[in-house]
C-alpha cells in the first residue's frame, strides 16, 4: 500500500523528520475509512456482524447512505463487502475523487456553505430512505461535513439562510451564523439552533428510513466524541427542542430571530428503536496508532490531550514550552481543533500551518512539531505543515518573516515557498486535527 503522505521523501530531510512523518502515516492508516470496514465488518453465514451489532441477511434487502467526507471511500468499500447482495444506495460527499461505484449514486455538494444542491441531494436521500420497508436493512455512514450537506430548511427558509460549518479561517458567510459566531456562541449552541433549522437532522434521517433497520456506523471529527453533535446527529435521538433553539438565539439577541423557520426534531421513540448508532472511528484510533509507532522508534510516546482547543498559535506555543521541559526521546501526541481568530488581514492559510508557523520562532534544535488535518486538507491543498530548524533555516534562505507571515495569517503563502506543508491529498477519513511532537 502506497504511503497517504505524497511528499514524505522530500520532508525526510532528518532522522527527526523521518519519525515523525512515519508516526502520522500510522496515523492515517488507522482512520482509513476502507481499511476499517474491511477490519470491522464481516459477513458469515448470511449473518452480518459488526460489534455489538449482529443482523440477519438472509432474504432481506440491503441498502446503503453515506453522508458527510468519507462517504464516497466508504460506498466503495461497502458494495465490495455486499456485492450483488446490495440493493442500491447513496453516497452524498463533498469531495470527488475518482471512483467506480456500480449500485451506489454519487452525489457531490457543497462545503463549507450549503447550496441548492445540499438542499436537492438532501430531498434526495430522504425520498430513497422512505421507500425502505419494514425488513430492509440500511447501512449508514455518518461523517464530518454532514451538516452542511444535509440541508432541507421549511419556507421561507432558504440554504442561504443557514448557518455554514464553522471553517478555521472563514467563520460562516450567512447573516445567522455570523451573527451567532460574533457574539461567541460556543459549536454546542450552534449545533442546536443547526438541527431546527433541517428537517434531515437532529434525528431526521433515522425518521425517514423507519420502519427499517439501520446501522448508523459514525466517524468523529468532535473533541468529546458526543455522536449527537456528529453531522448534528441524523440517527439520533434529539434532546434539544424549538424552545431550546429560541433560547440560545434570544441569548445571543440575534437580530434575524422572528425570521428563522424552527422545526422540532422527531421525538417519537418508535422512529429509534431500530436504529442502531455505532462510534465507529475517531481521533482516538489514530493517538493510539501514533503512540504504538513513536514506541517502536524508541520514544516515551504520550497521548497528552485528545480534544485540545484554543487558538492555534497558543495552542503550538504552549507544547513547544512542554516540549522544552521533557527528556529527549520524548514524543507528546494531540488530538482536537484549534482556532484561528482573524483581524484587518486575511490571508491563504489553514489552523495547523499556523499552529506550526507560530511555533518556529521557539523551537529548540532538538525540537519537532506536526499539526495536521485527518481529511488532509487544511482549508487548502496542505494537510499541515512541520515547525523545526529545517523549517526555519529554509525561511532564512527565502528570506521570510515568521512575524510578518503569522500576523498576516499566511501561513499558506509561508509553507509553499519553504517547502515544508504536509501533502496527502485526499483522504477520505475525517475525525480532527492531529499533533506530534518530538524531542531528539
Amino acid at each position: 500500500m502506497g504511503r497517504v503522505i505524497q511528499n514524505f521523501d522530500t520532508l525526510a530531510e532528518n532522522s527527526l523528520r523521518r519519525d515523525a512523518l512515519a508516526i502520522a502515516e500510522a496515523g492515517y492508516e488507522a482512520i482509513n475509512v476502507g481499511n476499517a470496514l474491511r477490519n470491522k465488518l464481516r459477513i458469515e453465514n448470511d449473518e452480518l456482524i459488526l460489534d455489538p451489532a449482529r443482523c440477519r441477511l438472509a432474504g432481506r434487502r440491503v441498502f446503503f447512505v453515506g453522508v458527510g467526507k468519507c462517504a464516497l471511500v466508504a460506498a466503495e468499500e461497502i458494495e465490495k463487502i455486499f456485492g450483488d447482495s446490495l440493493a442500491g444506495g447513496i453516497a452524498l460527499d463533498v469531495s470527488s475523487h475518482e471512483q467506480k461505484l456500480k449500485k451506489i449514486e454519487a452525489i457531490i455538494g457543497s462545503h463549507p456553505l450549503p447550496s441548492e444542491k445540499n438542499v436537492e441531494a438532501t430531498k434526495r436521500i430522504i425520498e430513497f430512505l422512505s421507500d425502505r420497508r419494514e425488513d430492509d436493512l440500511v447501512i449508514m455512514v455518518i461523517s464530518g461535513g454532514g451538516s452542511t450537506l444535509l440541508c432541507l430548511p421549511e419556507s421561507p427558509m432558504t440554504y442561504a439562510d443557514e448557518p455554514s460549518t464553522k471553517s478555521d479561517l472563514v467563520l460562516g458567510e450567512s447573516a445567522l451564523f455570523k451573527e451567532l459566531t460574533s457574539r461567541g456562541a460556543p459549536i454546542q449552541d450552534m449545533n442546536i439552533v443547526r438541527k431546527h433549522i433541517s428537517s434531515a437532522r437532529g434525528g431526521g434521517l433515522a425518521r425517514a428510513a423507519y420502519p427499517a433497520e439501520v446501522i448508523s456506523l459514525i466517524i468523529s471529527d468532535v473533541p468529546g466524541n458526543d455522536i449527537e453533535f456528529i453531522s448534528s446527529g441524523p440517527t439520533i435521538l434529539d434532546n434539544s427542542t424549538v424552545a431550546d433553539a429560541k433560547e440560545i438565539l434570544k441569548k445571543y439577541d440575534i437580530a434575524s430571530a422572528e425570521n428563522i423557520s424552527l422545526i422540532e426534531t422527531p421525538k417519537e421513540v418508535t422512529y429509534f428503536e431500530r436504529v442502531t448508532n455505532i462510534l465507529f472511528l475517531s481521533s482516538s484510533d489514530a493517538l493510539v496508532a501514533m503512540q504504538n509507532e513513536a514506541a517502536k522508534r524508541g520514544y516515551q510516546a504520550e497521548i497528552t490531550d485528545d480534544h485540545f482547543s484554543g487558538e492555534a498559535r497558543d495552542v503550538g506555543r504552549n507544547i513547544i514550552e512542554k516540549l522544552h521541559d521533557a527528556q529527549p526521546k520524548t514524543a507528546l501526541l494531540y488530538a482536537g481543533e484549534s482556532t484561528v481568530t482573524l483581524n484587518e488581514s486575511q490571508g491563504i492559510g489553514g489552523r495547523n500551518q499556523e499552529m506550526a508557523l507560530a511555533t518556529l520562532s521557539d523551537i529548540r534544535d532538538d525540537e519537532l512539531i506536526l499539526p495536521f488535518a485527518s481529511d488532509g486538507h487544511d482549508n487548502t491543498d496542505h494537510a499541515g505543515a512541520i515547525g523545526d530548524i529545517v523549517s526555519r533555516a529554509h525561511a532564512d534562505i527565502h528570506k521570510l518573516s515568521v512575524k510578518e507571515y503569522l500576523d498576516a495569517h499566511r501561513s499558506y503563502d509561508f509553507f509553499s515557498k519553504t517547502g515544508d506543508a504536509l501533502i496527502t491529498g485526499y483522504t477520505g477519513s475525517n475525525v480532527s486535527d492531529l499533533i506530534i511532537a518530538l524531542k531528539k
